[in-house]
């Protein structure tokens, strides 16, 4: 496995199939990082001025980049659900969120479809996939999900220090 975290390695070690395992919660973290990672890529993609994906190297890589982010979408909201039960979580204040994570990422993961289904992706069509109301809402949610969950399952320091 390549253990490389560079943003423009799409071999690299953030695999979001890298456990089929729902208990494991690294699994929404390997999946954000895809997204963001592929996100990244597209982003330096766009600049490039590419006309298509056959006439350059990271046109190749722009496929495998949209690929993952498709891979890490697939199932999103079931697997922040799942984390809302695993981790008790108040139902009530979290999964409402669950179903606009899931529709975002559905909406998302039709517009990478969409985009993979050309016979060639040029700079253009990734700068406006870049522009999608959907996949900016979709950054938005990971960035909120992210933010929240990085502080509600820290792990407590303070017993540990203790010990």
């Amino acid at each position: 496995m390549n253990e490389s975290n560079d943003v423009n390695d799409p071999n690299a070690s953030n695999d979001p199939n890298a456990s089929n395992d729902p208990n494991e919660s690294n699994d929404l973290r390997i999946r954000i990082d895809a997204i963001e990672e592929a996100y990244e890529f597209m982003l330096a993609y766009a600049a490039q001025g590419v006309s298509g994906d056959a006439s350059s190297q990271s046109g190749g890589q722009i496929r495998e980049f949209l690929t993952r982010a498709a891979e890490a979408l697939n199932g999103l909201g079931d697997l922040y659900l799942s984390l809302v039960e695993r981790e008790s979580l108040d139902p009530a204040r979290y999964r409402p969120f669950g179903a606009v994570l899931d529709r975002d990422a559905r909406d998302s993961l039709a517009a990478i479809d969409l985009v993979l289904a050309q016979p060639a992706i040029s700079s253009q069509i990734v700068d406006n996939l870049n522009a999608s109301i959907h996949l900016r809402a979709l950054l938005t949610d990971l960035f909120l999900i992210d933010e929240i969950l990085k502080v509600r399952l820290k792990p407590d320091t303070t017993t540990a220090s203790r010990t």
